[in-house]
C-alpha cells in the first residue's frame, strides 16, 4: 500500500503494527470465544452486585472496540460483537505492566478478553479483565461514533464500515433473514419442495427483460445470467413434482434506480393444480406473514404514510382500474389507441393494444395503488406464459400484486398448451426482430417439455427485496441489498 496518501492516523496505527511485528504479532488465530456478549446480559444483567460476587461469574468473550477511556492506572473499554456491547475493566493491580500494551489499543481493534463479572458504582454491568490478547489491528479509523457512516456514498460502497458502526443497518439485514425465514416456513408447511436451477442458461427466458450475456471458453458457447427460473421450474412440473419453490438471484440488465438492482433475490413457486383464488389468498399470507416476522403489527408507517394490510387486500381488474382513472372508454381497439394518444403515451409501431393498454396502466394508475391490490385480468399479448382466461381469449388468468404504488408479485395460471405457448414465443421472436430488446427467445426444449404433459399449475414470481423494503421501512433497494451496484 502507498503509505504517502495515509493520514496521521493511519500512520500512527501503521506504526503500531510494525512494533508488534517487531514483538511476534501476526494476528493470531487462537482465541476461542465461549460467549456472546447478548448471552452474558440475558444470564446476569439482572443479578445485583452482591448476586454477582457470590456467583463468581466468568466471562471469555471476543469484540470490536468502540469506545476507550483511559484513567491514570484503569482503562475503560466498550467492546461489541454481533450480538450486543459490554464494558471491559482493565486494571495494573489485575495486569501490571501489561495496561501498558492496552493504552496502545486503538477504536476498532478487535481483542479476546477473559475476566469475571461485577457491576461498577455506577450500576453497569462490566468484565473485569484478568486475560487479555489482541486479535486484529486496525488501521483504519472508525468512523465518529455518534454520528457513524453519513456519506451515503460511502454507505454502499463501503458496507462493511456501515455495518460495523450502525447497528440499525446490521438489523435492516437481520430482518431480511427473518422474513426470508417466515417465507420459507410458509412453503414448507405447505409441501412445497425448495430445488435449485441453472444461473446459466443457454436460451435466456421466464420473463421480458435484456439479459446479461457471459461466455463458456470449455464449450465455446454464449451463455446468459438467467432472467428468471420460471422455464426451469415448470420443467419440473412435467417431471412430476408438484409444488416446488426457490428463492433465488436474478439478472437483467437494466437501468439502476431505487427499486431497480441488475442482480435482485426473487421467490419463485409453482403448484400443479392450483387455483387463481387459493393461490391470491397464499400471496396475501405470505406478504402478511412476512411484514409480522419483523413488526408487531400489520398496520406500519411506510415512507411517512400508514399503510394497513391486515384486512384482505383489494382486488381490481387493470382495465377498469384505468377506465376508472382516465374516464375514457376501453372496449374497443380504437378506443385504447385513442386514450393513449390522449395521455402522453407515445406508441411504438409494433405494439398492439394490450401493450398500449399495459402503458396505460404503468404511467396512470400504478404509482396511485397505495392500499394492498390484487390487479387481474392482463391482456394476452404481455402475458407469454399465462393461460388465457375462458370466457375472454383477450385476456390472461394473471394477476400482480401492488402496495403504496410498487409491484411486489406476478403469478397466473400457468400455459400448458404446446400449440398456443408455440405461437406466442413466435409471436416474441418478431418482437425481438423488430427491436424489442427485452422479448423473449423461442425455447425449443421448453415447447418439447410441454408436449409431454404439464399439469394445470398457478406460478407465482415475489419480490423479496422490495418486500423488505416495506417491511422495514426502506425506500430505496441498496438499503436492503448488502452490496448493491452502483455507477
Amino acid at each position: 500500500m502507498d503509505t504517502k496518501n495515509l493520514s496521521k492516523v493511519q500512520k500512527d496505527r501503521e506504526a503500531k503494527l510494525l512494533k508488534l511485528r517487531s514483538e511476534g504479532f501476526n494476528y493470531p488465530n487462537d482465541f476461542e470465544k465461549k460467549y456472546e456478549i447478548s448471552h452474558l446480559i440475558e444470564d446476569f444483567g439482572s443479578l445485583s452486585k452482591e448476586d454477582l460476587e457470590k456467583k463468581n461469574a466468568t466471562a471469555c468473550n471476543a469484540g470490536r472496540v468502540v469506545l476507550k477511556r483511559e484513567m491514570g492506572k484503569v482503562v475503560f473499554m466498550t467492546i461489541e460483537d454481533f450480538s450486543g456491547q459490554i464494558q471491559a475493566y482493565f486494571s495494573k493491580n489485575n495486569l501490571e505492566e501489561r495496561l501498558e500494551e492496552v493504552k496502545d489499543f486503538d477504536l476498532g481493534d478487535i481483542v479476546g478478553i477473559e475476566g469475571v463479572l461485577f457491576r461498577t458504582r455506577t450500576d453497569e454491568l462490566t468484565i473485569e479483565v484478568k486475560d487479555f490478547k489482541l486479535i486484529t489491528k486496525s488501521l483504519n479509523p472508525m468512523p465518529e461514533k455518534h454520528a457513524g457512516l453519513t456519506d451515503i456514498e460511502k454507505i454502499y460502497r463501503q458496507r462493511y464500515v456501515d455495518l460495523m458502526s450502525n447497528k440499525d443497518s446490521r438489523e435492516v439485514f437481520v430482518k431480511r433473514n427473518e422474513i426470508i425465514q417466515s417465507i420459507r416456513k410458509n412453503l414448507e408447511e405447505a409441501g412445497y419442495l425448495e430445488v435449485e436451477t441453472p444461473m446459466m442458461h443457454p436460451i435466456p427466458g421466464g420473463a421480458n427483460a435484456k439479459p446479461f450475456k457471459t461466455h463458456h471458453n470449455a464449450l465455446d458457447k454464449e451463455l446468459f445470467l438467467r432472467i428468471a427460473p420460471e422455464l426451469y421450474l415448470k420443467r419440473l412440473l412435467v417431471g412430476g413434482f408438484e409444488k416446488v419453490f426457490e428463492i433465488n438471484r436474478n439478472f437483467r440488465n437494466e437501468g439502476l434506480s431505487t427499486i431497480h438492482n441488475p442482480e435482485f433475490t426473487m421467490l419463485e413457486f409453482y403448484e400443479a393444480y392450483g387455483t387463481l383464488k387459493k393461490t391470491t389468498l397464499f400471496v396475501q399470507k405470505l406478504v402478511q406473514d412476512s411484514i409480522l416476522a419483523v413488526n408487531d403489527s400489520l398496520t406500519i408507517t411506510y415512507e411517512e404514510k400508514e399503510l394497513d394490510l391486515k384486512n384482505d387486500f383489494d382486488v381490481k381488474s387493470l382495465k377498469d382500474l384505468v377506465k376508472d382513472e382516465l374516464k375514457a372508454d376501453l372496449d374497443t381497439e380504437e378506443q385504447i389507441f385513442n386514450a393513449a394518444e390522449n395521455n402522453g403515451i407515445k406508441i411504438k409501431k409494433d405494439w398492439g393494444w394490450g401493450k398500449v393498454l399495459l402503458e396505460l396502466f404503468e404511467e396512470h394508475v400504478e404509482k396511485k395503488l397505495w392500499k394492498p391490490t390484487f390487479v387481474k385480468d392482463y391482456p394476452y399479448e404481455v402475458s407469454p406464459l399465462s393461460r388465457r382466461k375462458d370466457d375472454d381469449k383477450d385476456y390472461t388468468d394473471r394477476i400482480e400484486l401492488f402496495i403504496a404504488g410498487r409491484e411486489f408479485a406476478n403469478f397466473f395460471c400457468e400455459l400448458n398448451d404446446p400449440t398456443d405457448q408455440e405461437e406466442r414465443f413466435m409471436q416474441q421472436v418478431k418482437q425481438k426482430d423488430s427491436g424489442d430488446e427485452e422479448a423473449m427467445l423461442y425455447d425449443d426444449d421448453y415447447i418439447n417439455a410441454l408436449r409431454h404433459g404439464m399439469p394445470p399449475a398457478m406460478g407465482v414470481g415475489l419480490g423479496i427485496d422490495r418486500l423488505v423494503m416495506l417491511a422495514t421501512n426502506k425506500s430505496s433497494i441498496r438499503d436492503v441489498v448488502l452490496f448493491p451496484t452502483l455507477k
